[in-house]
């Protein structure tokens, strides 16, 4: 889910290598809404900003 959402917002992307890291939580937002708010969100954070960065 976490890819889907990344490859479907590339204009978030770009500002967060750019530096505005508070993109991070629109992906986990959106995350959250493909998953019906069963995935853990602190997880969450923390797998979209290891992706978000790599």
């Amino acid at each position: 889910m976490i890819d889907e959402v990344i490859s479907a917002n590339p204009a978030q992307v770009d500002q967060y290598r750019k530096g505005k890291k508070t993109v991070a939580a629109f992906f986990v937002g959106q995350v959250m809404k493909a998953s019906k708010g069963q995935a853990n969100p602190a997880l969450l954070n923390e797998l979209v900003t290891k992706k978000l960065d790599s």
